[in-house]
């Protein structure tokens, strides 16, 4: 029931059937983009513009897909995106500033995206695809919890490492549109709810012990959401294995006790 529950409140199963990108070198998910018709002469101009333009994608289209030049240029500018956003915050974003770094035409933008908020959209589902597989072993794991939730962080930590300028822009471009907000929010609000019943389920097999799980739920989202966007979400980022060892301590400690902080693991059993 658990693995269920889980699955739905995260989307988990979507993901892992309707993924259409991925890292380079990890699974994640982007939500897919039907193209506009905006015009046949556009397009073919943006076509034609692919083959000579485009360097190897950070974000390619999946090895068991057939790669086409749309999704090979549809990952070319959410590559720059996330370039860009490495360097500057997202209020500085245009689409003319994005398509000059892709060597693309400008018009290339709009057959992918409706705007910039809609790119960054994509942006978030890449971050959630790779986060929902890191975090699944304490959602749904069995065995020792206290290791699964240690294994968990380590993965969150290194994914928003890697990609942690999409929370600062994200939470950025939250605050710009409505649309957007809203997919930040729930975004943050599917996490609420997983972690709400990973705690009730816990807590009904002994291994937490009584505690409001709700509000347990949203303080420690939250301070993982704060946390990593600080850490991570511009240069310099800062050392991860001071992250993660901090997160850990303060999750397993408020979770499951302060006897098992040293090794991580412990010998409670969930099943």
């Amino acid at each position: 029931m658990l693995t269920i529950l889980q699955r739905q409140k995260l989307g988990h199963t979507d993901f892992a059937h309707k993924s259409a990108f991925s890292a380079q070198t990890s699974s994640g998910r982007m939500r897919k983009q039907n193209l506009k018709n905006d015009g046949m002469s556009d397009r073919i101009d943006a076509m034609s513009e692919i083959d000579q333009k485009l360097d190897p994608p950070l974000m390619r289209p999946q090895a068991s897909l057939r790669t086409s030049k749309s999704d090979r240029t549809r990952a070319a500018i959410l590559n720059a995106a996330l370039e860009f956003i490495w360097v500057h915050p997202f209020r500085d974003l245009t689409v003319n500033k994005l398509m000059a770094s892709t060597g693309l035409s400008r018009s290339a933008f709009y057959q992918y995206f409706r705007d910039l908020h809609d790119l960054m959209e994509s942006l978030l589902d890449l971050l959630k695809g790779e986060v929902y597989v890191v975090t699944d072993p304490w959602f749904e794991g069995v065995g020792d919890p206290v290791a699964r939730l240690n294994e968990s962080l380590a993965g969150l930590v290194d994914v928003c490492f890697r990609l942690g300028p999409i929370l600062r822009a994200a939470s950025d471009a939250s605050t710009t549109d409505a649309t957007f907000e809203r997919a930040w929010v729930q975004f943050i609000e599917q996490f609420d709810d997983a972690i709400t019943a990973r705690i009730e389920a816990d807590q009904a097999q002994g291994l937490i012990p009584e505690l409001d799980a709700r509000f347990m739920a949203l303080t420690l989202n939250r301070l993982d959401v704060y946390t990593l966007l600080r850490a991570f979400g511009q240069e310099p980022r800062s050392k991860p294995e001071t992250v993660h060892e901090t997160l850990a301590r303060v999750w397993i400690s408020t979770l499951y006790g302060n006897n098992w902080l040293e090794s991580g693991s412990s010998d409670l059993v969930r099943i």
